[in-house]
């Protein structure tokens, strides 16, 4: 159990532990498996004719690593008692913005430009999958399935990271199981086998405006003209699509946020959350918590919605006028802003390639449109709140420091104030590592949560005006 001692007044607090432990021999041993799945892998992207087609080296090299990954976490936290433990993060390497977090966060980053960029360079890897993608998809296996497969992978060895460290907390069990059924099932099996049916996958769990694709006109999407077209193999597939993501941005998102907060979504069924959550949850205490951060931070996330916005309206436009405003190769110039800037660069190499250095939700906090949507309703016309009880707060800055959403969390609880901030995930960890039980996330009647909220859209237009409340 770790000794935490705290410098008031500071939206960070200073903290003092003991160095990180020492791994046992049965965890060294469960860390060789990882490392010859890891090698074994790391040949096959860099030397292909080593193991060529051969069935036994993917579920070999994959199993190797999942089963040192779970032996190793067991190991490491299966003796210990339920409960918190600060396990030495800041005299960490990988966990402070050490070496190894620089080393880690270089190796994401590749990863991501040479699958972006030069996505054939992976060919050594992803053959080794074209058997079950074969089964899956009916197609062979290329770098987006591999992606897939690695993305779902991580999401489901960390998931069990996540029950063994959070196993006190039945709120963050049945979250991290959320999230791992949705990556697993709506993000990975379904839309393989709807290729397979289709001959083009759909990703559910996905919606305008973060898949803005889905709601943009029919034409652009299954016609002659747009750049997408040669994506689509029919008019049906291409118009559940559009139905699909209207139907879901338009009346699920203002509904279920009401009742339940961004949390719905953000901590429950998205797949870059659901990363966040599982493989970043490492990393979560390295969140700015700055107030300039927070100033950015609310400038980044709504301009990228605007920018959607705009492009989205300008594309149906554009169609219902004979394309006359934009040409026929209109969605082109959206793609080569939206695509490169924004889905790659940001939400993919800085999104997750980061993680070691700046913290589990980059993305999702200065970048996600659909968190940006989801933020406004919750600040100012949702039932979900933090509530907070000020006089049993030690401010100690446990919840501060794990905010992984960078809000100063502590500061709340010392004035015994709701936490209504759009940013917040509802991710529920700040009550969890709470010593004192001062934090409870409640869906509870709509009034009472901050001031002024009996006029909600009078706030919002304060908040507009840049003078936000909370």
């Amino acid at each position: 159990m770790s000794t935490t001692l705290v410098q008031i007044g500071g939206a960070r607090p200073a903290r003092v532990g003991p160095e990180a432990r020492t791994p046992t021999a049965l965890e060294k041993a469960f860390l060789a498996l990882v490392g010859a799945g890891s090698v074994m892998f790391t040949l096959a992207l860099f030397a292909p004719k080593v193991f060529g087609s051969a069935s036994w080296a993917a579920p070999t090299m994959f199993g190797l690593i999942a089963v040192g990954s779970i032996g190793y976490l067991w190991s490491g936290y299966g003796h210990t008692t339920p409960g918190i433990k600060n396990h030495g993060i800041f005299h960490s390497s990988l966990a402070n913005r050490g070496a190894l977090a620089w080393l880690a966060g270089i190796a994401v980053t590749t990863f991501y430009v040479v699958l972006y960029w030069h996505g054939e360079a992976l060919e050594g890897g992803y053959q080794l999958l074209d058997p079950f993608a074969q089964k899956l998809t009916g197609s062979p296996a290329d770098h987006w399935f591999l992606y897939g497969f690695l993305y779902t992978l991580l999401v489901l060895i960390f998931g069990g990271r996540m029950f063994l460290k959070y196993r006190h907390n039945r709120y963050q069990l049945i979250r991290t199981a959320s999230v791992m059924f949705f990556q697993l099932g709506l993000a990975f099996l379904l839309p393989g086998v709807l290729k397979k049916i289709w001959a083009q996958d759909f990703y559910f769990t996905y919606f305008w405006p973060l898949k803005p694709d889905y709601l943009l006109p029919f034409d652009y999407v299954i016609g002659e003209g747009g750049m997408i077209a040669k994506e689509w193999s029919g008019h049906a597939v291409g118009r559940f699509m559009v139905i699909w993501s209207a139907v879901m941005a338009l009346g699920a998102v203002p509904v279920l946020t009401w009742f339940f907060g961004k949390r719905w979504y953000c901590s429950w069924v998205c797949g870059c959350g659901g990363l966040a959550e599982t493989f970043g949850d490492p990393f979560r205490q390295l969140s700015d918590k700055s107030e300039k951060a927070w100033k950015f931070e609310r400038w980044s996330i709504h301009g990228v919605l605007v920018f959607i916005v705009l492009f989205t309206v300008l594309l149906w436009v554009n169609d219902a006028t004979g394309r006359k405003l934009l040409g026929s190769d209109g969605s082109e110039l959206f793609w080569k802003t939206y695509g490169l800037f924004i889905v790659m660069a940001f939400s993919g190499v800085v999104g997750v390639g980061f993680y070691p250095l700046m913290g589990s939700r980059v993305w999702c906090r200065y970048g996600c449109p659909q968190a940006a949507i989801l933020g406004i309703f919750q600040r100012f016309f949702s039932r979900f709140r933090i509530t907070t009880n000020g006089g049993q707060c030690i401010s100690c800055g446990n919840c501060s420091t794990y905010c992984e959403m960078g809000i100063d969390v502590r500061s709340y609880a010392q004035r015994g104030e709701n936490i209504v901030r759009a940013s917040c995930v509802g991710c529920g960890v700040c009550a969890a590592v709470c010593p004192r039980g001062v934090l409870k996330l409640e869906n509870g009647t709509f009034g009472g949560r901050y001031d002024g909220d009996g006029k909600p859209w009078s706030a919002f237009k304060d908040a507009l005006r840049g003078r936000p409340k909370a």
